[in-house]
């Protein structure tokens, strides 16, 4: 069969395949079965005596439930599923370019696992992982039952396991290649690439973004509908305020993808000349793509900022500097980030009266990012600083913020960019904002939580080795990262010159330090699930001295005083903490940082 035909009729069973899951899905009328409950259990949802008759348990439980909190657990393991495939994919890439020659993988490999890696931390784990944190704590935190659209909420989840199956299908079928396109597709290689995983791909990121889609309404007619009575717009929590804008970003942002996607799904399969180079426009696709692309990179960025600027103040003693201008900062970046697309596109020969103004805007742009900064800055200037691994995490993120957004500064301007485009500055710079600030934060809001959504506490020491490791090994491989750029190595290529040896070398012993760091976390969150010390008091970070003691707090004490354990189990045999989560015991192995 030919490359064409067979990639026409992937496509016709993946349409009749979308029907047919919208068919089932329109006939589970027994889902009211499954209504959201007003507070609900805990993390894991166990029996409570309370709303939970209807409520199955097992599979079934997670495969029906559509209670605000357990969809925010599932998202956060689907989040952390991709994360470690993304993961695994830049550890060989990285093995590869230890050395300037072919040693480990080939080129076409690298090319898919690069195109792999890019797509899976930007559409599977970083919005899926912010959503997992939208999902359970924004309607705890403005005080609301469940989300405004519970079972729209089940679906929007539920899109995503088979969008990261057709991402990936390409490493799980033999008969075809993998997807070589890089993250960003650009046309007309896109387009002239024959293998059926490029449609497989497509096919999976228009579900990704239909999912995006649907959780960005339901966000919206939360916080707008649902809120408690006493939460009005002066005193909504700043990551809701994040979370709101950046839903208003996917609204604008996502469907234009979807349009960009089909267009080249029938280019490919259906003979229209959208992108082609004959009767069409290549670089249409990057206008399109673009107009999308660059705000993602905001729809990344403003709720990891709303983590920080919700969770910092906690263990500055005081409350956030400024909240009035962090709000309207996130609304400025949320507005002016569909007006520096074509940043991107300097090098492609367009108008130079437009990049002029594009590149005014970019530089614009930077202000309410640095007002976030300088507010961050200021709430921890002579406050009572307490070195938690949330604190950490936040110190963290404003030092590779700063750094990630100073890069981008010269990026913005028109003649550093000619001569830095698509090479390893670039990727240093993006890098410094995905793991070394989103990362962060959302680690940063993993261990703020946890003692909420497991009744337990961590391992202390542990969480400290893997904020020093993370640290250490991001800004050791991004920084060689802009060293290459500034040498003139090009991105995306398997292969280097013997001089860049040195920087990649160390780039590689980086992100193993990043590897070794997640492994920490990773171990530290599943065996303190199961084994952590209790948590005895319901204000284990000592917020109520500072008056920082929020709603989601709140609820959590609920649970405590009618005897409800967030992890369902038993306080018999359990060791407490308390005293902002310092054992009593005085164990070192626990100890309060």
């Amino acid at each position: 069969m030919a490359p064409a035909t067979s990639s026409l009729v992937l496509t016709v069973l993946m349409g009749v395949l979308l029907v047919g899951v919208v068919a089932v899905l329109a006939r589970l009328e027994d889902w009211r079965s499954y209504t959201p409950l007003s507070d609900v259990g805990g993390a894991l949802g166990e029996r409570t005596g309370y709303g939970h008759e209807e409520k199955p348990g097992g599979l079934i439980r997670w495969f029906t439930t559509v209670d605000h909190k357990d969809i925010g657990i599932l998202y956060g393991l689907y989040g952390t599923i991709a994360f470690a495939w993304g993961g695994v994919s830049v550890l060989l890439m990285r093995t590869e370019l230890a050395a300037p020659a072919e040693n480990i993988i080939g080129p076409a490999l690298y090319n898919g696992l690069l195109t792999s890696h890019g797509i899976t931390m930007l559409f599977l784990f970083g919005t899926p992982m912010i959503a997992a944190f939208g999902n359970y704590f924004i309607p705890l935190l403005i005080g609301a039952d469940d989300m405004a659209f519970p079972r729209i909420n089940a679906i929007a989840f539920w899109l995503l396991p088979p969008g990261a199956l057709l991402i990936w299908a390409g490493f799980f079928i033999p008969s075809i290649a993998t997807a070589q396109t890089a993250w960003t597709m650009y046309t007309p290689l896109s387009i002239q690439m024959s293998s059926a995983a490029v449609d497989t791909m497509l096919l999976g990121l228009h579900l990704t973004g239909v999912s995006a889609t649907m959780g960005a309404i339901n966000f919206i007619a939360t916080i707008f509908t649902e809120r408690g009575d006493d939460v009005g717009w002066p005193n909504l929590d700043i990551f809701s305020w994040t979370m709101l804008t950046q839903s208003g970003l996917i609204l604008f942002a996502f469907p234009l993808l979807g349009s960009a996607l089909i267009m080249l799904l029938l280019d490919r399969n259906f003979g229209t000349t959208f992108f082609t180079v004959a009767g069409g426009d290549p670089i249409l696709w990057q206008h399109l793509f673009w107009f999308f692309g660059h705000p993602e990179v905001y729809i990344l960025v403003l709720p990891p900022m709303g983590l920080v600027s919700l969770i910092l103040p906690k263990f500055s003693g005081r409350k956030l500097f400024g909240f009035k201008f962090v709000v309207y900062s996130t609304l400025a970046i949320g507005v002016l980030s569909f007006g520096v697309w074509a940043h991107h596109m300097f090098t492609t020969g367009i108008d130079p009266r437009l990049r002029a103004s594009f590149m005014a805007v970019s530089l614009a742009i930077a202000i309410p990012s640095a007002v976030k900064v300088f507010n961050w800055i200021t709430t921890m200037w002579n406050g009572k600083l307490r070195l938690t691994a949330p604190m950490l995490f936040c110190i963290g993120f404003v030092q590779n913020f700063i750094i990630g957004g100073v890069t981008g500064i010269f990026l913005a301007a028109i003649p550093v960019d000619l001569i830095l485009h698509d090479t390893y500055y670039v990727v240093g710079h993006f890098h410094f904002i995905v793991y070394g600030a989103i990362g962060f934060a959302l680690f940063a809001g993993t261990y703020y939580w946890f003692p909420m959504v497991t009744g337990r506490m961590y391992q202390q020491k542990l969480a400290k080795a893997h904020f020093w490791t993370a640290l250490v090994g991001s800004n050791l491989t991004f920084l060689a990262m802009l060293w290459l750029g500034y040498g003139g190595m090009p991105r995306r290529y398997a292969t280097y010159l013997p001089q860049f040896t040195n920087a990649h070398q160390i780039a590689t012993a980086g992100a193993f330090l990043m590897g070794i760091s997640t492994l920490f976390w990773l171990f530290n969150m599943a065996t303190s699930w199961r084994e952590g010390r209790r948590v005895d008091s319901t204000d284990p970070w000592n917020l109520e001295e500072t008056d920082q003691f929020t709603k989601d707090w709140a609820w959590f004490r609920t649970q405590e005083d009618t005897d409800v354990l967030p992890d369902g189990g038993s306080e018999d045999g359990d060791e407490a903490v308390t005293d902002g989560g310092e054992p009593v015991d005085g164990d070192d192995d626990d100890e309060q940082q």
